[in-house]
């Protein structure tokens, strides 16, 4: 069966090789063949595990995973998202052919695509992790469980940053399901299975080691921080279990690193901890996972900070802005600070601060470690609920911005538009047609910093300045893609 990769690999370095969301089969309708039905069913118990240990005899060798696939495979399933693509006929928007063709040439009729992936039921009622990778503009989701039942399923939550979905089947029974462990307690060289469907050939089972924990620069989704595992991962693995030597689920198998697509012993899976804040989210009702708010910008610190700050390594978070009233100012955080550890758990780098707040979860108390002129001290910072997005008002009257839609910057559409947290300003979220906005070419995205030599902190500062009366030379400043251009309109 030929399958390839659906989403376009992220170069990481060069020559050695790249990045591919693990799992993702395209295929046509029909290519995907009807056998793929476990031969493993799901057991009753999970059975005990001895305290870690390496083999001491040649019966240790001899022992056997059968037991640990026969109770945790069963809540293994595969994922078939189908999307209807349509096609476009090459001869379309050709002058010639539609002055003498044009009221003949039909459309061509939608091509329905399947991918493939797998997921992980973590709850008897029927609710499955996957990578949202799999089901991404999907209008039908199938699961299909390891007994050969195939259901329909309903996407209850999806999160591009996190590369997470949730659904939903109702199989009117209580299903089996594999238990979420605590992430931070796995360590480097423990024992793993992988368990998924690569390339639609049926419920695979690989092992391997933990070969690294908190990799972040992956470059796999916004939120860098996963398990490093040596289990053969490949096309069709997305969504997965990455499971542990108790039976329990350690982790979402999401991506590998290769040079051609297949397994070179480097995949990637998302913490189970980030799994669960998930979860959590979608059994809350939500319908997507909304990350605390810190208010604060945090850089990685270099050789070169560390040696400028005094310190021994390279290693924390340093607060480069803060936003008045936020949770990092109440709790008496300043600029200049170094974030080095939450809860107790050493902070790297601003990847894992964030992933250490994500899984903390809204409304939770952490104890942050701040190192600041060589002393540290404890701050108790209480992660709130990120401030509302204000609806977007439509810029009318007599002025070059007329026929744009504006919005106040708020922490979560800085986050969902890619800026820092501590963003200000007014940011056009749309433009009109046929308006004198369209006609400056502006789009949504672009940043208003200034207007006649007035700098635009919100919405209502821009439509005092615009409405002041009709200006002889209007003077824009306008922020896209961090440049700041300046327009001159009569």
């Amino acid at each position: 069966m030929a399958s390839h990769l659906q989403n376009d690999p992220v170069n990481k370095s060069g020559r050695l090789g790249k990045i591919y969301k693990a799992g993702l089969a395209v295929l046509l309708t029909g290519v995907i063949a009807a056998g793929t039905i476990s031969v493993f069913a799901p057991a009753v118990s999970t059975p005990a595990v001895a305290e870690k240990q390496v083999p001491q005899s040649h019966s240790d060798i001899q022992l056997s995973y059968a037991p640990l696939v026969k109770s945790t495979a069963g809540a293994v399933v595969n994922v078939y998202a189908g999307r209807k693509v349509q096609q476009r006929s090459p001869f379309a928007g050709d002058p010639f052919f539609e002055q003498f063709f044009g009221g003949q040439m039909r459309p061509n009729k939608p091509r329905l695509e399947q991918s493939l992936g797998s997921g992980v039921i973590v709850d008897s009622s029927g609710l499955i992790v996957t990578n949202n990778h799999v089901i991404d503009g999907a209008d039908d989701i199938k699961v299909a469980l390891a007994d050969g039942r195939e259901f329909s399923s309903k996407l209850l939550l999806n999160d591009v940053t996190t590369d997470l979905a949730i659904l939903k089947i109702d199989a009117k029974e209580e299903l089996p399901t594999v238990k979420l462990a605590d992430s931070d307690k796995v360590e480097v060289g423990d024992l793993v299975l992988a368990i998924g469907n690569p390339f639609g050939v049926g419920q695979t089972v690989t092992s391997g080691i933990v070969s690294a924990q908190s990799r972040t620069q992956v470059g796999v989704s916004d939120f860098d921080f996963f398990i490093q595992t040596d289990a053969a991962i490949n096309p069709g693995n997305s969504g997965g279990a990455l499971i542990d030597m108790n039976g329990n689920l350690i982790g979402i198998n999401t991506a590998i690193y290769s040079r051609s697509g297949g397994s070179v012993g480097i995949g990637f899976a998302i913490p189970s901890n980030m799994v669960s804040a998930v979860v959590k989210s979608a059994e809350s009702g939500s319908d997507t996972f909304e990350r605390p708010y810190v208010g604060a910008t945090f850089q990685a610190i270099t050789p070169d900070i560390a040696a400028g700050l005094g310190l021994r390594q390279p290693s924390g978070a340093l607060i480069t802005d803060l936003v008045e009233k936020s949770p990092a100012a109440e709790a008496g955080i300043k600029v200049g600070d170094v974030i080095t550890a939450i809860d107790g758990v050493k902070v790297d780098n601003p990847d894992a601060l964030a992933y250490r707040v994500s899984t903390a979860g809204i409304g939770k108390t952490v104890q942050m470690t701040v190192l600041n002129d060589g002393k540290s001290r404890e701050v108790a910072v209480t992660l709130a609920q990120p401030p509302k997005e204000a609806p977007a008002r439509e810029v009318s009257g007599r002025n070059p911005l007329a026929g744009a839609q504006v919005q106040n910057i708020t922490p979560e559409l800085a986050r969902k538009s890619g800026l820092a947290p501590t963003t200000r300003g007014v940011v056009i979220s749309g433009v009109k047609n046929n308006t004198p906005a369209q006609a400056m070419n502006l789009k949504a995205g672009d940043i208003v910093r200034g207007v006649n030599g007035t700098a635009i902190a919100n919405v209502d500062d821009l439509l005092a300045v615009l409405s002041a009366g009709r200006s002889a030379l209007w003077r824009l400043d306008i922020e896209r893609d961090g440049v700041i251009y300046r327009q001159f309109v009569r």
